[in-house]
């Protein structure tokens, strides 16, 4: 395995044609191995559209309020929605064993979405924003010893963030692959999450983990933000998406239809 390029030139057995893929952990490694490189650009590169909305909500947070620092960061969220389209559609695109150049298709993806999906992404971003301060609070009071009160809304507020990750995938995955209005996109979304409740939740499970295990940790984990930003967003979002695509494939015939294009000369 080579981190930061291939070896095409090197001679080697190859891969049959017709050689099924992998499945469960050993296609998880198999993925994560292979294309290690790739999901580090990704992540580099989404760390970078991300930084000026971070920067201006903790920045503005502190110096001016919680709410202007929220509104810088909301505002400056613009780019996110189009950075995720482009990053679920390439790592599907690896999933999918199709090479090809991180840049390139980033940047293709992310201007041909970055408009409808720029709503969508500023939202996210604000629930996102919302979470940290909520449970931001939550950590003051224990370390002070204070009690947590109403506490049944702590526990609204978790269930609201798994159902946001179960849901997330699926309309990024609808803006890079679907042609639908947004309201649509949303509709499908929620009925396709609810349809296939079982991998949508094991692929929330999995791609939260590693931002329960930061959150619980904290702030020891806060030696690990290093490899955050080298390949840990693209490692949740492959583990979420090792449960969802499947499902998204399924529902649209995304490969099959692109297969078929490929073989008519239309790609």
């Amino acid at each position: 395995m080579r981190f930061f390029g291939n070896n095409y030139n090197k001679p080697g057995p190859g891969v049959s044609k017709d050689e099924p893929r992998k499945k469960g952990v050993k296609r998880f490694f198999e993925l994560f191995t292979r294309d290690f490189a790739d999901y580090t650009k990704l992540n580099l590169i989404f760390c970078i559209v991300l930084t000026p909305a971070v920067v201006a909500f903790v920045g503005g947070s502190v110096l001016l309020g919680t709410a202007v620092g929220f509104a810088a960061g909301l505002i400056l969220a613009f780019p996110v929605g189009g950075a995720l389209t482009a990053y679920y559609y390439y790592i599907s695109k690896m999933m999918r064993d199709e090479p090809s150049y991180v840049w390139f298709e980033f940047k293709r993806k992310f201007i041909e979405n970055y408009r409808q999906a720029a709503p969508i992404g500023m939202l996210c971003t604000g629930f996102i924003f919302a979470q940290v301060l909520l449970w931001s609070n939550v950590m003051n009071l224990l370390w002070m010893g204070e009690v947590v009160e109403e506490i049944i809304w702590y526990f609204f507020a978790l269930l609201s963030l798994f159902v946001f990750m179960m849901i997330l995938p699926y309309i990024f995955l609808h803006f890079a692959y679907v042609n639908l209005g947004t309201v649509q996109t949303m509709k499908n979304s929620i009925i396709i999450t609810f349809g296939y409740l079982p991998r949508s939740m094991m692929g929330s499970i999995q791609g939260g983990a590693i931002w329960i295990f930061i959150a619980i940790s904290f702030p020891a984990s806060l030696i690990a933000f290093p490899l955050v930003v080298l390949f840990g967003i693209s490692l949740s979002m492959l583990l979420s998406l090792m449960w969802v695509w499947p499902v998204f494939d399924k529902c649209f015939k995304v490969e099959e239809t692109l297969i078929k294009r490929a073989e008519d000369g239309e790609v």
